[in-house]
């Protein structure tokens, strides 16, 4: 019996990874006015942050069509026996109820089960790699269903900004509202808990925002994983990984860019990163 695994384009997967493991990653949508656009697909990740500086437009996003799941799953029924969905966080994004929604809407029949991962971005990202690379083994259904929700607690995120307001404005600021309205320029750190926005930090300037990153990481007694991810920051992200490295040399570490869904939520100040491990 053959597994194979669905995600949606906000785990930030990077392409290469995705397509080694044979995951199948639906896109998410931006608009811009009446300019639509799938996330990754049609925009590029430098087209977007060109646009978001120069556009007078505020970009907004949307969930997946039910015919893009749908497709999704018909194109894979030829292949797979099972298919396994791992969506975004229910309480962040409406994909999780339309992966749900699309089974109906399949043309061949397979066994499909949606799971929320309570996550986003590469957090996300993890959860969904290590399913796919114990279906690839050739493992059962239910031993892979087993490991997407095993791995659910032992993943964990950390994000710094320069600005919240990109995500104020998108809806999903969750909890993290206590950041807003301070006087003083500071770089606030978010997390999610429970798949909702949280706040975690204040930081006084960009280094110490990174510093903050740093000891995140430092604090995990065992790493399984690591993944940085950036919105224009490239350098920062590159320096980023090679500290990481240092601090857990036998992690893997992907290096991963916000897509244009992502960068509408967050602006172009994030830099992030993502552990799977154990404290």
């Amino acid at each position: 019996m053959t597994v194979k695994i669905v995600t949606d384009s906000v785990a930030d997967i990077p392409p290469q990874v995705a397509e080694d493991l044979g995951i199948m990653v639906v896109p998410l949508n931006v608009r811009f006015g009446t300019d639509v656009y799938r996330d990754g697909i049609d925009l590029t990740s430098d087209e977007f942050f060109i646009r978001l500086e120069h556009s007078e437009e505020v970009p907004v996003t949307s969930v997946p069509s039910p015919g893009s799941f749908a497709d999704a799953y018909d194109a894979l029924a030829g292949e797979a026996d099972e298919i396994l969905v791992i969506t975004i966080s229910s309480k962040l994004s409406g994909t999780n109820e339309v992966a749900r929604q699309s089974i109906g809407l399949m043309k061949k029949r397979r066994r499909v089960e949606v799971i929320d991962s309570r996550l986003a971005i590469m957090a996300q990202g993890f959860v969904v790699i290590e399913a796919a690379k114990l279906a690839q083994t050739g493992a059962g259904f239910d031993d892979v269903k087993n490991n997407v929700y095993s791995n659910i607690p032992r993943v964990d995120m950390r994000a710094a900004f320069d600005t919240l307001e990109y995500l104020k404005r998108g809806g999903r600021i969750g909890k993290a509202q206590s950041l807003l309205g301070s006087i003083l320029k500071i770089n606030p750190i978010i997390g999610l808990n429970d798949g909702e926005v949280v706040p975690i930090s204040r930081e006084r300037s960009r280094d110490k925002a990174i510093e903050h990153l740093i000891n995140f990481v430092a604090s995990y007694s065992k790493i399984d994983g690591i993944a940085v991810e950036y919105a224009t920051a490239e350098d920062e992200a590159t320096k980023l990984v090679e500290t990481l490295s240092i601090i857990a040399p036998k992690a893997q570490i992907y290096l991963s860019r916000a897509s244009p869904v992502i960068g509408t939520h967050t602006g172009p100040g994030l830099l992030l990163v993502s552990v799977l491990g154990d404290k």
